[in-house]
C-alpha cells in the first residue's frame, strides 16, 4: 500500500505520510512545521467531550448566569437575556457580537462536531464531510466563550460594590464548557474524519 502524500501547511513541501507511534507527531523536513499528530482514540475522546459540551451549553443557555439582589429585589440574568438587554439599550452591534460569539458560533461548532463524529463512531460516513469540516475550521476562531467569561467575571467584581451578586448554575456551566471546548480542540483529528469519508 502506497503512503499518502501530504503538503506542509507552511512551506508547501510534498511529503509522504508515515506511521507514527501513539501520541507521536510528524514535522516538515524543510521548515519543521507540525504536519499531523497521532491521536489515539481521537474520535471517541472528541465525541465524548463534544456531547458533554452540548449538555453544558444547554444548561448555560437555559439557567441564570448570575442573580443580583438589590434592596430586596432579585433579578436573574441569562445569556440570551444579556443579549436582549444590550439590544434594548441601543447597543445593537455589541448585542450581535455577544450573540454570535457566545451563542451562535459555539452552537454551530458543537453541531458540526456531532454531525461529523457520530457517524464515524457508528461506522458510517456523514454526507458532505468536506464542507462541514471547512465550516468547522471557519467557525472555531469565532467561538469566544472564554472572552465572555472574562467579561462576566470583571462585571461581577464591579457589581459587588452595588448589589449582592450570586453566581448561577450557567456561570459554572460556561466555565466547564470553556474547558471542554479547549479539550475538543486539542483532541480533534480532522484527518481521522476525512479518512473515514
Amino acid at each position: 500500500m502506497k503512503a499518502a502524500i501530504i503538503a506542509c501547511h507552511e512551506c508547501d513541501l510534498l511529503q509522504r505520510e508515515g506511521p507514527l507511534p501513539e501520541g507521536g507527531k510528524a514535522l516538515c523536513v524543510r521548515c519543521g512545521a507540525l504536519l499531523y499528530r497521532s491521536h489515539p482514540r481521537s474520535v471517541e475522546r472528541t465525541l465524548a467531550f463534544a456531547l458533554a459540551a452540548v449538555v453544558l451549553f444547554a444548561v448555560a443557555n437555559f439557567f441564570p448566569i448570575v442573580s443580583l439582589e438589590l434592596q430586596g429585589q432579585r433579578v436573574d440574568a441569562t445569556l440570551y437575556g444579556a443579549v436582549n438587554a444590550l439590544y434594548a439599550q441601543g447597543m445593537e452591534p455589541v448585542a450581535a457580537l455577544v450573540f454570535v460569539t457566545a451563542i451562535a458560533m459555539p452552537a454551530l461548532e458543537l453541531a458540526a462536531l456531532c454531525y461529523l463524529l457520530l457517524p464515524v463512531r457508528l461506522g458510517r460516513v456523514a454526507p458532505r464531510v468536506g464542507p462541514v469540516l471547512r465550516v468547522l475550521r471557519a467557525v472555531r476562531p469565532w467561538c469566544m466563550v472564554e472572552v465572555f467569561m472574562l467579561g462576566v467575571l470583571v462585571s461581577l467584581v464591579k457589581l459587588a460594590h452595588i448589589a449582592s451578586a450570586v453566581p448561577g448554575v450557567a456561570l459554572w456551566s460556561l466555565g466547564a464548557l470553556m474547558l471542554l471546548l479547549a479539550a475538543v480542540a486539542a483532541s480533534f483529528d480532522p484527518r481521522r474524519v476525512w479518512a473515514s469519508a
